[in-house]
């Protein structure tokens, strides 16, 4: 490649993504592809900007710059202005929902919208069937991207037929691998002792969806015609199926070994082995295998890696797989069908001028896929995207007016949230700072702090499990089997109060149930949960009042985010949003569009909850009606002076026909409407939620009727309320855990907002 004034060579290119020694796919491809653009040219410096799923990260190379945590949304914004200031004059992202934090990877935006030079986003996952947040974050990711690169046809095609992306705009590059002799198995099966063996292989990083078992299956019908095989399982277990499950799968597949009796004929590896380890496994082998499950897989660095070593192939007819095994470079079996397997591979075995055909067709082909011609067409693709920067400007990249860039977020401190947390749980009330023992515990500020709990888990904090742990503790013990319901007052002596807390202790413990089991990693939270949810949902349909209903609408979602096929959690959810749409209808007037006659506490969490759950069961009614609502109640609770946010005083509220109660004002309000206008951006896209969302939470912050901060910088926590002359200078569990949750919530959302 020449480089003249007219076409200057790119200098600096950062590559985004998993990266060595993680243990993962990503990692390897983006790694070898960093290294092949820096061997192709001399005169460009390559440095790679790895995502960490540990808090300790890696022992990186020196080739890492910088490192991104994958929950941490604040690092994301960092790394892009690392890039901006380093001379850095292109960007290439590999793209796979998992690696990025956020809903669906969402992280990832928040990085790309503040880039200014070129991006070339290589896609590994592009699903047929997307999901609302998927659909979202892979179109802006495109929109974003000056190039994408696929590494199938087929993914090409799902990205103009599903996405709406130019084919312009898309090129093919296939999947990278190393340039490795044609060579006989028997040169390397002596490394691992299996020297006159005729040897099958299955490698990668195991996880239930290999589908490993189904060859243990065909393996005693394929011993029974060659007794000399053996079959080879390389690969150390996924580090995130090990940390939920162990080693559960491995341990199967080993019980299912000796079941079939065919335990002297499976050797497990179970190692993440080199580059230089994995091609002399891969020479050893006969045959190579990959029985996967699901076919919704656009690519595939293993059968990339075998076919491209000259290895006779069988395959599931996953995605990749019917494409690169075309033309009889490989053979597919249905998914789940041992016998399919065990008769391909007797084929193959019986006919050796057969395999040896398929095998030099494979390799033939490979010869396109080798680094060094990858990461010429990279180049190319690179020289692409920086002519069209040149020539169009890219959405996105226009100077924000303050309105779309506001002030950043306060730091989260939790100083305070420990401070009122003991060995039992969160106490209730507060003496300025001092935590008072006299007030004791509820369950509602239990069930505060473990919603907190799951948002601080989603942003990394690494004190998330220890205070979920107490806290999903207290609201076990709250519960009253007996009944069916939470209890809610609790002496500082340990002594509960009565058998039965109010309907909103128990709407509030399943909300906060509801959103551990949506978003916790931590299957023993989960575990405790998933019990406590399922034994307290069908209370709610006994209890009268509607906020306890948008409570529990509002944790059932965050558990139907995870677990949507269950049916009664789903009927529930369908009659109590009913239950909202039916109070809606009978007492809404022209001047009063609300769902009850008076407007008391935490007022916005029934427009909230009639939102997400006409989303969810795809009611547009159930929407208008949550619009519209939430809509009214930003204009009551809005200053006719100023515009401030200014909520329901708690001193008497607004009754239909009455006058509203200017104070005292309560936290609790800030976050119930900093939530529900988070929603309704979500499924809207209307700025003006966005900004409404961000005025409730100025509230906070001094913006409201006396000019005073709410919020202590000091300690994190956050004043009791304002009273007409002064803000309540005691720090209790609910107003601290209610400026939480709106900080968490607004930093979860900003790639959004």
């Amino acid at each position: 490649m020449q480089n003249g004034s007219a076409n200057p060579i790119i200098k600096r290119i950062a590559f985004i993504g998993n990266y060595l020694p993680r243990r993962c796919g990503i990692a390897t491809f983006t790694t070898d592809l960093c290294e092949a653009i820096a061997t192709d040219n001399e005169d460009t410096t390559c440095i790679a900007l790895p995502v960490n799923d540990i808090n300790q990260g890696y022992e990186y190379p020196g080739r890492v710059r910088f490192e991104l945590m994958e929950r941490d949304i604040d690092s994301y914004r960092r790394a892009a202005d690392f890039l901006n200031i380093n001379d850095v004059n292109l960007v290439c992202l590999q793209h796979e929902y998992g690696i990025f934090g956020g809903k669906a990877g969402s992280h990832i935006l928040a990085l790309m919208r503040e880039l200014r030079m070129p991006i070339v986003t290589t896609l590994h996952t592009i699903l047929a069937e997307p999901d609302v947040d998927q659909r979202r974050v892979l179109e802006e990711v495109a929109q974003l991207s000056d190039r994408l690169v696929v590494m199938s046809h087929r993914g090409k095609e799902f990205l103009s037929s599903i996405y709406n992306v130019s084919p312009d705009k898309i090129d093919f590059i296939p999947h990278g691998i190393p340039d490795v002799p044609f060579v006989d198995p028997s040169f390397h099966k002596d490394l691992f002792g299996v020297e006159g063996k005729m040897v099958l292989l299955s490698f990668g990083l195991l996880s239930s969806s290999k589908g490993i078992e189904s060859v243990i299956e065909a393996l005693p019908a394929i011993l029974a015609v060659h007794p000399n095989v053996v079959y080879m399982v390389l690969g150390e277990t996924h580090p995130h199926v090990k940390e939920v499950d162990g080693e559960a799968y491995r341990l199967s597949l080993q019980w299912l070994a000796r079941e079939r009796g065919v335990e002297a004929n499976v050797i497990f590896h179970n190692r993440f082995v080199s580059l230089e380890e994995l091609m002399e496994f891969i020479g050893a082998a006969d045959i190579y295998i990959t029985p996967y499950l699901n076919q919704a897989q656009i690519t595939s660095g293993t059968l990339a890696y075998t076919l491209g070593a000259g290895k006779a192939v069988i395959s599931t007819p996953y995605w990749y797989a019917e494409e690169l095994l075309a033309e009889e470079r490989g053979v597919l079996v249905p998914f789940r069908d041992p016998p399919a397997i065990a008769r391909e591979v007797i084929n193959l075995l019986n006919d050796e001028a057969k395999r040896h055909a398929m095998r030099k067709r494979a390799y033939m082909f490979g010869r396109e896929m080798t680094w060094p011609h990858v990461a010429q067409s990279y180049r190319e693709t690179f020289e692409r995207a920086r002519a069209g920067r040149r020539h169009f400007s890219r959405p996105g990249f226009t100077v924000k007016a303050l309105d779309k860039h506001p002030g950043e977020l306060p730091t989260l401190k939790l100083d305070h949230l420990r401070n009122m947390t003991d060995e039992t749980g969160i106490l209730q009330h507060a003496i300025f700072t001092i935590p008072n023992y006299h007030e004791g515990y509820t369950t509602d500020d239990n069930a505060r702090a473990l919603i907190v709990s799951a948002l601080l888990e989603d942003v990394v904090n690494p004190e998330a499990f220890e205070l979920a742990s107490r806290y999903l503790a207290f609201v076990w013990y709250a519960y009253n089997a007996e009944t069916g319901r939470f209890r809610n007052f609790m002496t500082y002596q340990r002594t509960w109060l009565e058998v039965n807390g109010s309907d909103d202790s128990h709407g509030r413990a399943l909300w906060a149930l509801g959103t551990v089991l949506g978003r916790s990693r931590a299957k023993a939270l989960q575990s405790m949960a998933g019990w406590l949810f399922e034994q307290a949902v069908p209370a709610i349909l006994d209890t009268t009042s509607p906020r306890a209903w948008a409570f529990a609408l509002i944790g059932i979602h965050e558990y139907l985010r995870r677990f949507a096929g269950d049916r009664r959690a789903s009927q529930v959810q369908e009659v109590l949003s009913h239950r909202l749409l039916d109070l809606y209808k009978r007492c809404r007037s022209d001047d009063w569009r609300w769902y009850e006659n008076e407007l008391t506490y935490c007022n916005a969490v029934l427009p909230h909850a009639s939102l997400i759950c006409g989303h969810s069961i795809q009611s547009r009614e159930m929407i208008e009606v949550g619009l519209e609502s939430l809509t009214w109640l930003a204009d009551v609770q809005r200053a006719s002076k100023g515009g401030h946010f200014v909520p329901i005083g708690s001193n008497g509220f607004y009754r239909k026909g009455g006058n509203r109660a200017r104070f005292d004002q309560q936290p609790v309000e800030g976050q119930a409407m900093v939530s529900a206008c988070i929603e309704a951006y979500r499924i809207t896209l209307d700025d003006k939620w966005r900004k409404e969302a961000q005025r409730a939470f100025e509230w906070f912050l001094g913006r409201n009727d006396l000019n005073l901060s709410i919020y202590d910088p000091t300690t994190g926590g956050c004043r009791d309320g304002l009273h007409p002359d002064r803000p309540n200078e005691n720090l209790g569990a609910e107003s601290t855990l209610a400026f939480l949750q709106s900080l968490l919530e607004l930093r979860l959302a900003e790639n959004t907002l």
